[in-house]
């Protein structure tokens, strides 16, 4: 597993890349904070022989301002647009992983993830698969 930077228009996310050998496609595990269940997902992906890359939907100072407000994480149209540029950034492959190029692609997110999952994949007739 790698940790990477996802570079967007309006802010750079942090996430984990775990790719193994002849991967079958790749899986975003969107989430926002930090999710053991996620990266329990993530291994049980990674054991099937998918790739994923568990993707936290907000920085560090959005998180932070998040436990006050708890705005952000119901901000769906938000996160539906950092899941579409992660999944944009993907397709083109990674310039720390070029190799993501060209893998069929899901989606993976629970509840507000799942929401942003599911109007991403709207936006993007590439994604292969969504489960929420």
């Amino acid at each position: 597993m790698s940790a990477v930077r996802i570079d967007l228009a309006d802010a750079a996310l942090d996430a984990d890349l775990d790719i193994p050998d002849e991967p079958t496609g790749i899986v975003i595990v969107a989430h926002t904070g930090d999710g053991p269940r996620d990266r329990t997902v993530a291994r049980g992906l990674n054991a099937a022989g998918l790739g994923t890359l568990v993707l936290d939907l907000l920085t560090g100072h959005e998180e932070e301002l998040d436990r006050v407000t708890a705005a952000l994480r119901f901000d769906i149209e938000l996160l539906t647009l950092r899941l579409i540029g992660a999944i944009d950034r993907l397709t083109e492959g990674l310039e720390s992983a070029p190799h993501t190029a060209g893998l069929p692609v899901g989606l993976f997110g629970a509840s507000t993830g799942a929401a942003a999952a599911l109007a991403a994949a709207g936006a993007r007739p590439r994604v292969a698969a969504v489960a929420s």
